[in-house]
């Protein structure tokens, strides 16, 4: 075990390597002395722990007590206060130094007896015992250096092993001629490791080599060869004397020779080091020297350096670099915070002590900050800085003064207001001579300054001053990060290019506006705003694409919000909410090269990088922002972070205390493999998808483009079978997706009609060509190819979601008469609800905690398929098949639990299927388990009205203790008044006992189905049951009870959690089905307001479902409630729905499915108005297309009538943003009714008015013609 001890006054701690890759130190031991007893001296060898104070040597073990690591006392001696402690490598001595004498004494190690005292004409400096494991002696040897750089060797005398003489000395006039010996006034002697030394000489020895680096080597292979000890010897010039020493391990030691094998020119150093040490390179021929003070590391080649060449010692690096050649000596100065440049290629500091620093950040040559400035404490003090021109030039802000200086040569000085912050805005074009700085007033006005600098002659001039045009003083002004954009103020092009957001103003009640400057006047012009209702917040950012993060003190915390600009009234702009705990300290955007925020949340000893985070159908992980990356300092350095700040090409630089710490890609060697950048990192985790990935094969196939997935799966085998790397693979074109399904199997057809028969032409080459390439073949062979190697870049849960939509795409190609459209969304969704729960259940990897990507998070079962996925099936035509499907994904034996995991009491709409289905349920309820149990499914029986079957049941129940009582109770005829009330006397008693569902089936024995209701929705929390009861007892959707819980429970609790899918389903089985349309596009603040149901609780909207989209296609013009839904949302309303569903393909990753949605969706309503005679004669548009699944307002050529016209609830009001129609309507054959403008709600409901009357009239023709009505 490697451990590293230190001490601090009278307390000593001892660090272990840990973590799964032994890459970080944590605390393994501690010892506390008595407070007196000051640690001036310590030495750490294989579980002895030697400590020297001030009057004592001691002794300590390591031992498990209670299985914790503890230091016992072995002995302890009085001595003087030592400076130096060393145990030899045998363990049995150890040798000591004192602070006040010249001698060395010797201890035994086991009692602490002195046995040994070794005189010294000067103070002692080291000591250092021989330790050469290739040696042929074990007799201790050692090394002692004194103040005036002379080693001297001891070696054990022959008759007493024990007892040291003195052998050789080496000295500067042992090494050197007298007359230059004498001229040296100082220097150093260091010993180099002898194994380090051997293990770089025979790296060098291994090389194939020619005749001349033969004859050169023959030096090295002497050295190996004969075990010599190589001592270096620094001079006061800087030259570099190598002595050897030989015979060391040979007896007797008279025979000991000491030589010099080399000097060389002065200033190869810049002087004598206290420290020098050697590092190994292994499997390189090289050394590394590392010397203090100064700290400097040199790579010193073998061959080179002893054959006394120039390029034999190479300077790497060196602590001066970094260093102020006009700061102390020693400063330590803390940082206080940072200033960069718009793109981040320059940055400045601020010290504690009011100087500062300017750098240029070399990314593309070094990586490394280079200092191009400085200014000094000064009397002035300077309170505000800003940086351009890649760090070349900054200005500087005195309040003392409220004077602004740019340092040039001569400097230049502007006079203006009372500034509380500073900032530059990019520049148009890297030759501009103008630059432009903002700064806000104490009193929030806008003060923009023009910085010239032309040649020698620079100048600051003042172009106005002016507040924002807002009713009250805002509480912050913040400028929006400018690293993803370049522009400029004043450069004369702002009206050609394009104009980006300068400022963010955050008002008292916590309302964000983006602001841009525009005139020659400077008016500021707002480009938009968000209401956050975030009040009394202390911090606050705004990023590039206009991400914008708050903190707020709360009681619990500081809440930390993330808004985007974009809001709606399908989007709030609300990303993001955390409470933390722990203070944050700073806050700092950057931006990708696609656009894409990534934020830095300082905290006191570690940082989080938060970005975006893609919305998925795979995990349950939240849709929004996490933490891609961690930054921890706190077991580095004690002193907490002061400041952060992003660079160019995202490097992260970091200050804390008078430490900088740079964060960034590693410089790899050219055609290495590199780990992945940050920026990659978080394109993989919101960037656009692959063509292959799960997501975007399953959004394909939800929006029905089977013809695209199998294209897909073919070129994806193709790209596996290749063999190349995954960022060579071959994509599909970008017209691919833009195909409808029927175009794509057009183009792809493969069975085209033959007229071999006629022309007598051979087709055997005909069908090689037009075979198919979506096979069954292929598909076996790539999904055993992926579960052999998985895709890149996917998490387990993709891979497998993967793996079953291959294996489900070639299902429905199998099966694709057998299901409709939605029953296939609904057998998706299934497939997935398992891999999930299945994925869930598998055990994970703990991962460390150290700097470096997030762990992502583990699964989490979920209890149900989504109330989405449960829609699908409903209004699928194909229920047969699903409810088949749904009981193989159970094994055969579905219960209860499973039947409301897959709402499969929601979705059956036949009378004749629930109770069926409900009969399969409560046989397997019995099934289930060891015992049979007639109480388990006596609810399910109950409800079909089968009280014989359980009375049969209880019969085999010999085993149950109220078996005789059931039989006798149940053998009475419960169409009979007087034993209802007995029932209904039993489910009171048994709710009292808290047996909650057998008290809701002797509620339905009972004849009481309204109490089994109200027992499943108060005591069992479970409203699928109570539905699935009221559909079976009511043998319909028509009974008072059913829709007492829709309208009571379902609905409010839709409206509460922000489901839609739900609240649709509910107002379709309340036969208001225009209300079900409208749901999905109505905010439902407005919807709220419009039903006739009491709505308490309006939760998060969850706009975040393209599939929204889908569902509002297929349904807005199914039937005449909801085409008269339809005709009451507004053009607007429908248009920011669109737009909305396009954002959340984009956060999908589905960037193409949002192109596509966007020029293909039809904006199509009922009219009954014809405003073109003209339009009869165009032909049809190829550009008025639908997307892939949109209804057939062209395929369907009649529409359900379900509305009463004489009985038809009035309308509802419509959404308040009228539109106008973007399409004219064509001709219909009812009298013609003139509408002036569709988006007039009053004419709007005339002519749909008169269209129900037609078509009441008309009721008698079997189908209607959809022209007629669009």
């Amino acid at each position: 075990m490697k451990l590293v001890v230190a001490s601090l006054g009278h307390r000593v701690v001892a660090w272990s390597l840990s973590g799964i890759h032994h890459d970080y130190w944590r605390v393994h031991s501690s010892l506390v002395l008595p407070e007196d007893q000051e640690v001036m001296a310590l030495h750490c060898v294989s579980g002895l722990l030697a400590v020297g104070t001030r009057s004592s040597l001691s002794v300590y073990t390591l031992i498990l007590e209670n299985d914790l690591p503890t230091w016992s006392l072995k002995w302890s001696s009085s001595v003087p206060p030592l400076s130096r402690v060393r145990f030899s490598p045998s363990l049995m001595y150890i040798a000591t130094t004192s602070l006040y004498d010249n001698v060395v004494n010797v201890y035994l190690t086991t009692t602490g007896r002195k046995t040994q005292i070794i005189a010294h004409p000067r103070p002692v400096t080291d000591l250092i015992w021989r330790n050469s494991p290739s040696s042929s002696r074990d007799d201790p040897v050692l090394y002692t250096i004194t103040t005036d750089a002379t080693l001297r060797i001891f070696l054990p005398v022959v008759d007493a092993p024990q007892y040291l003489q003195l052998h050789s000395a080496l000295d500067t006039f042992s090494s050197l001629p007298f007359s230059v010996a004498s001229e040296q006034v100082n220097s150093s002697i260091f010993r180099l490791d002898r194994e380090v030394m051997n293990a770089a000489l025979r790296s060098v020895l291994e090389q194939s080599r020619t005749a001349e680096e033969d004859a050169r080597q023959r030096r090295i292979r002497e050295i190996t060869e004969e075990g010599w000890d190589i001592f270096l010897r620094v001079l006061g010039d800087g030259s570099l004397v190598v002595q050897a020493v030989a015979n060391i391990d040979r007896r007797p030691p008279t025979l000991l020779k000491q030589f010099t094998l080399l000097q060389t020119a002065p200033g190869v150093l810049s002087g004598p080091p206290a420290h020098l040490y050697i590092v190994p390179n292994p499997g390189r021929p090289s050394l590394t020297l590392v010397t203090s003070p100064p700290l400097k590391s040199y790579e010193l080649a073998i061959l080179p350096f002893f054959d006394a060449r120039a390029d034999g010692l190479k300077l790497v690096a060196s602590a001066a670099e970094h260093a102020d050649a006009d700061a102390p000596e020693d400063s330590r100065a803390e940082v206080d915070r940072f200033m960069r440049t718009p793109n981040g290629e320059g940055v400045a500091a601020l010290t504690s002590d009011g100087s500062g620093e300017v750098w240029n950040f070399d990314w593309a040559k070094t990586g490394r900050l280079i200092r191009k400035g400085r200014w000094g404490p000064g009397a002035e003090g300077v309170d505000h800085f800003v940086v351009f021109d890649a760090g070349r030039r900054f200005v500087t802000y005195s309040s003392s003064t409220s004077v602004l200086t740019l340092h040039t040569s001569p400097p230049a000085t502007l006079h203006v207001p009372s500034l509380t912050s500073l900032f530059a805005l990019s520049s148009a074009s890297p030759s501009s001579s103008c630059r432009t700085l903002i700064g806000v007033t104490e009193t929030q006005t806008v003060v923009i300054v023009s910085a010239t600098i032309t040649g020698s002659s620079t100048s600051l001039s003042l172009i106005s001053e002016s507040s924002l045009p807002l009713p009250g003083p805002p509480k912050l002004i913040l400028p929006v990060d400018p690293m993803a954009w370049v522009g400029q103020y004043g450069s004369g092009t702002r009206g050609v290019a394009q104009v980006h957001d300068v400022l963010l103003s955050v008002s008292e009640e916590g309302e964000l506006a983006f602001w841009v400057p525009e005139g020659k006047q400077a008016a500021w012009k707002c480009t938009g705003k968000v209401r956050t209702g975030r009040k009394g917040l202390s911090m606050a950012r705004c990023s590039s694409a206009k991400k914008s993060v708050l903190v707020v003190p709360t009681p619990e915390g500081q809440e930390l919000t993330i808004w985007d600009s974009k809001e709606s009234e399908f989007a709030l702009g609300l990303e993001y909410r955390q409470i933390l705990s722990e203070p944050i300290n700073d806050l700092d955007w950057t931006a990708t090269p696609d656009g894409q925020s990534i934020l830095a949340v300082g905290f006191a000893h570690r940082i989080d990088l938060l970005c975006q985070q893609r919305a998925t159908y795979f995990d349950e992980r939240p849709v929004g922002w996490s933490i891609c990356w961690k930054i921890e300092l706190g077991g580095i350095l004690p002193h907490p972070i002061s400041d952060s700040i992003w660079l160019a090409r995202g490097t992260l630089l970091v200050g804390a205390g008078h430490h900088l710490f740079m964060f960034g890609q590693k410089r790899g060697e050219e055609g290495a493999a590199q780990e992945e950048s940050l920026f990659e990192h978080v394109a993989r985790l919101n960037g656009p998808l692959d063509d292959w990935h799960p997501q975007m094969i399953l959004q394909c196939l939800l929006w029905e483009k089977i013809e695209l997935v199998k294209s897909i799966i073919v070129s994806l085998a193709r790209n596996v079978d290749s063999g190349r790397d995954v960022h060579e693979w071959d994509k599909l074109p970008i017209e691919k997706f833009l195909q409808k399904d029927a175009e794509a199997r057009a183009t792809n057809a493969f069975h085209r009609p033959r007229y071999s028969l006629l022309f007598d032409v051979p087709e055997e080459k005909e069908k090689e060509e037009e075979e198919d390439p979506f096979s069954l073949p292929l598909v076996r062979k790539l999904l055993d190819r992926l579960e052999e190697k998985p895709v890149p870049h996917l998490s387990p849960s993709e891979n497998a979601a993967l793996l079953v939509l291959i294996q489900t795409t070639l299902e429905i190609e199998e099966h694709r008469r057998a299901l409709d459209s939605n029953g296939l969304r609904y057998l998706i969704s299934m497939r997935n609800f398992y891999i999930l729960n299945r994925r869930a259940s598998e055990p994970s990897t703990p991962s460390s905690s150290q700097n470096g990507p997030a762990p992502v998070p583990q699964l989490q079962r979920r209890e149900r398929l989504r109330y989405r996925d449960m829609i699908w099936a409903f209004h699928s035509d194909s229920q047969e098949v699903l409810l088949s499907a749904s009981m193989g994904a159970c094994g055969g034996k579905m219960c209860w639990p499973d039947a409301r995991a897959l709402g499969i009491f929601i979705w059956l709409r036949s009378a004749e299927a629930l109770r069926a289905h409900m009969e399969v349920v409560a046989r397997n309820e019995y099934m289930a388990g060891d015992v049979r149990d007639p109480t388990a499914c006596s609810l399910f029986y109950f409800a079909l009205g089968k009280v014989k079957l359980v009375h049969g049941l209880w019969r085999q129940a010999a085993w149950h203790k109220e078996q005789q009582v059931m039989l006798k109770f149940l053998n009475n005829d419960f169409n009979e008044p007087r034993w209802r009330t007995a029932a209904l006397k039993n489910a009171f008693a048994l709710l009292s006992k808290r047996r909650f569902e057998y008290a809701a089936a002797f509620f339905l024995l009972g004849g009481s189905l309204k109490d089994a209701v109200n027992v499943c929705l108060r005591n069992l929390s479970d409203w699928q049951l109570a539905v699935a009861l009221a559909r079976v007892v009511e043998q319909g959707d028509e009974g008072p009870v059913l829709r007492d819980i829709l309208r009571k429970t379902v609905i409010p609790l839709a409206f509460k959690d922000g489901n839609r899918w739900l609240a649709s389903w509910a107002f379709w089985l309340l036969h208001r089905r225009d209300l079900a349309v409208r749901i999905l596009v109505t905010p439902l603040q407005d919807m709220a307001a419009a039903v006739d149901v009491p709505i308490t609780e309006i939760g998060d909207p969850h706009y975040d479902d393209p599939s929204l989209a889908l569902l509002f296609s297929q349904l807005k013009s199914k039937t005449l409630q909801t085409a008269q839904g339809t005709s009451e949302i507004s053009g607007r309303t429908e248009f920011n729905f669109v737009l909305q569903i396009a954002r959340v393909f984009c956060r999908m990753g589905c960037h193409v499915l949002a192109l596509d949605l966007v020029r293909t969706w039809s904006f199509q309503r009922p009219s009954t108005v014809i405003r073109d005679s003209r339009a009869l004669l165009r032909p049809p548009s190829p550009v008025s297309t639908r997307f892939a699944l949109e209804p057939a307002l062209r395929r369907k050529s009649s529409i359900l009538i379900d509305i009463d016209v004489t009985t038809a609830p009035p309308t509802e009001r419509a959404s308040p943003t009228p539109s106008r129609s973007r399409e004219p309507s064509p001709p219909r054959v009812v009298p013609k009714e003139e509408l002036k403008d569709e988006g007039d709600l009053v004419a709007r409901k005339a002519g749909l008015g008169s269209l129900l009357k037609s078509a009441k009239q008309d009721v008698k023709v079997p189908e209607f013609d959809m022209n007629a009505f669009f």
